[in-house]
């Protein structure tokens, strides 16, 4: 068995794929309003709007992107203008993590690990 998707639901899919696709750097003109695909190849990520209204507190879910520095990432995203909790800190089990909120308030990680792991 394989995780096969990821799927946030929202009141605005296009705010939080364009959100996801700046922080992932991923391109794309897709504008729909009630579905859209980022991530496609492995575990897919999606953004998707039912129809009923989502009360954006969500507390218990958090996302994480391993990258290969996430040094760099931070600078890239302090760049974007992306409000950061934690900066990168390396984490007792060897991972060196950073923190954030989608604008939803869903939690997200950039980490990256030690081959050693």
């Amino acid at each position: 068995m394989i995780l096969g998707e990821v799927c946030l639901e929202t009141n605005d899919v296009i705010k939080m794929a364009d959100f996801y696709r700046k922080i992932l750097n991923i391109p794309s003109d897709c504008k729909d309003e009630v579905h859209q695909f980022i991530i496609t190849e492995g575990t897919t990520l999606s953004i998707y709007n039912n129809g009923e209204a989502k009360n954006n507190q969500n507390q218990n879910i958090s996302i994480a992107f391993t990258v290969d520095d996430v040094d760099a990432e931070y600078e890239r995203l302090l760049g974007l203008g992306i409000d950061i909790i934690d900066a990168p800190k390396l984490q007792p089990w060897g991972a060196k993590n950073m923190h954030f909120c989608d604008p939803d308030g869903n939690h997200i990680y950039f980490r990256s690990i030690p081959e050693c792991l």
